[in-house]
C-alpha cells in the first residue's frame, strides 16, 4: 500500500531547517562581542571559529549532495538533526570543559557540527522539494524555501539584538544560542514519521560525465567568480555587529535590515533576472557592493542604513544567479556542479574569516598606536578593515565585465530558476 506524502508538513518543516540555518548566522554574529569578552579571543581567534561554520557547510553539502540518491532526504535530516543538537549544546556549555579542554577548541568544534548540519540541511531539502513540485511548482516553492535563509538572518538579528538590549540573563549569549533549538526541535517534529518522497535518480548523467564537464572555461571562471562573491557577502555580514558597533548605528540592525531587503528581492528575482540577464545582474551586483561596502567605511550615524539597503541589493542576487548560471551555463555538470559552486562558495568564506579578524585585531592596534581611544579607536579599526574588505567587489567588477561581454549573445538555455 503506497504511504501518502505529506508535502505541506515536510516543505514546512524544510523552511524550519533553514531558519534553523539562518539562526546560527546571525544570532552567532551577535553573540562574537560576548564570546571575546568571556574567553579572552583575539578577532582572528573568533574568525578561526567563524571559518568551522563555512568549512562544515560545504563538506556536509556535496557529501549530502553525492550520496543523496542512496540514503534518502529523511536520513540526510536525522544527521542534520544531531548535528544542530550538539553543536548547540557543546556551544552552550563550551566553558564548563574548562580545565579539560579549552572552551576555544569546543567552541571550534561545536561550530564545526552546527555548520555540518547546515550543509545537510540543503543537501536534504533542495532536492526533496524538487522531488515533490515539478515545473513552475518546483521553481515557485524552491523560492518560498530559500527566502527563509535572508528572511531567518533578519529575524534572528532583530531577536539578538532585542536580548542583548534587554540586558540581564536575556542578553547572556548562552541564553541567546537556546533560542535556535525552538527551530530545531520544530523541524524535528514535523519531519518525524513523515514519508519522504523518493529520490528521482539521474539516469542520463554519470559522475564522470558531470566532473568532465567541470573542465571547461567557464565552469572554472564561475568556481573563481563563485569564491568572491560569496566573501563580498558573508565577509561584511558576518562581522557586521563588530566592525561597525561603533558607527552610530546598530551592526545587528543593520544585518536585519540587509538580509530583508534580500529576501524582497530574491521574491521579486524572476523580472530583474529577465531583464537585465544573469551576466548584468551580476555586474551590476558588483557595482553595488562596492558602493555600499565603501560607504560604509567612510560614513556614520543614519548614512549606515543607506549604505545598508545599497549593499543589500547589490549581493542579493549573488548566490542564486551563480548557481542559476552553473545550471545553465554548464548544464552537463548536473547537480553535482551546482553543489561543487555552492561548496566552494561557503569554503572561501572559511578561508577567509580569520584573516577578516586579523584585519580588524592589526587595525586596532595600528589606530591605537596613533593615539586613537575608545569609541573613536573602534571607529578607525572597523573603517580601515572595511577599505580592505573593498578590494573582493572592485576584483568583482573586472572580472564580470569580461564575462558579460564574453557571454554576449549567449543565451543560457531557460529562463533562471529561482533559488
Amino acid at each position: 500500500m503506497t504511504q501518502t506524502i505529506n508535502k505541506s508538513a515536510l516543505f514546512n518543516a524544510s523552511c524550519f531547517a533553514l531558519i534553523t540555518t539562518a539562526f546560527t548566522f546571525s544570532i552567532r554574529a551577535g553573540i562574537l562581542p560576548q564570546l571575546g569578552a568571556e574567553f579572552g579571543l583575539t578577532n582572528e581567534a573568533l574568525g578561526f571559529i567563524n571559518s568551522m561554520w563555512f568549512l562544515g557547510f560545504p563538506i556536509s553539502m556535496i557529501l549530502g549532495g553525492l550520496f543523496y540518491h542512496v540514503i534518502g532526504a529523511a536520513n540526510i535530516m536525522r544527521i542534520a538533526f544531531i548535528m544542530h543538537t550538539l553543536g548547540i549544546i557543546l556551544t552552550i556549555f563550551s566553558g564548563s570543559f574548562a580545565g579539560v579542554v579549552s572552551p576555544y577548541a569546543v567552541l571550534l568544534i561545536s561550530t564545526l557540527f552546527i555548520g555540518v548540519g547546515n550543509g545537510c540541511t540543503e543537501a536534504a531539502c533542495n532536492p526533496m522539494i524538487a522531488d515533490m513540485y515539478t515545473g513552475v511548482k518546483m521553481n515557485k516553492m524552491l523560492n518560498r524555501f530559500h527566502m527563509w535563509f535572508p528572511g531567518g538572518i533578519m529575524v534572528g538579528s532583530l531577536i539578538s539584538k532585542f536580548m542583548t538590549d534587554a540586558g540581564g540573563t536575556m542578553a547572556q549569549w548562552q541564553t541567546q544560542m537556546w533560542v535556535l533549538m525552538i527551530p530545531t526541535v520544530i523541524y524535528a517534529v514535523l519531519f518525524f514519521g513523515k514519508t519522504f518522497p523518493k529520490p528521482h535518480a539521474d539516469e542520463a548523467m554519470s559522475i564522470s560525465q558531470n566532473l568532465k564537464a567541470m573542465i571547461s572555461p567557464i565552469f572554472i571562471f564561475l568556481f573563481i567568480t563563485m569564491s568572491i562573491t560569496a566573501i563580498t557577502e558573508f565577509g561584511t555580514t558576518q562581522w557586521a555587529e563588530i566592525i561597525l558597533s561603533s558607527s552610530g548605528a546598530s551592526g545587528m540592525l543593520i544585518l536585519a535590515l540587509t538580509t530583508g531587503i534580500m529576501a524582497l528581492a530574491r521574491f521579486f528575482a524572476g523580472p530583474v533576472v529577465a531583464k537585465f540577464g544573469q551576466t548584468g545582474i551580476l555586474l551590476i551586483g558588483a557595482v553595488l557592493a562596492t558602493i555600499g561596502i565603501y560607504m560604509f567605511s567612510v560614513v556614520t550615524g543614519p548614512l549606515a542604513y543607506g549604505a545598508a539597503v545599497i549593499f543589500a541589493l547589490g549581493v542579493a542576487y549573488f548566490w542564486p544567479v551563480m548557481i542559476g548560471a552553473t545550471a545553465q551555463r554548464v548544464p552537463l555538470s548536473g547537480a553535482l556542479g551546482m553543489s561543487i559552486i555552492g561548496g566552494v562558495g561557503m569554503f572561501s568564506t572559511a578561508i577567509w574569516q580569520p584573516v577578516i579578524g586579523s584585519w580588524i585585531d592589526t587595525s586596532r592596534a595600528t589606530m591605537a598606536a596613533e593615539g586613537k581611544i575608545g569609541e573613536a579607536l573602534e571607529l578607525a579599526a572597523g573603517q580601515a578593515t572595511l577599505q580592505k574588505l573593498l578590494i573582493f567587489p572592485v576584483v568583482l567588477i573586472v572580472l564580470f565585465t569580461i564575462f558579460y561581454f564574453w557571454q554576449k549573445g549567449n543565451k543560457p538555455a531557460a529562463a533562471p530558476a529561482a533559488h
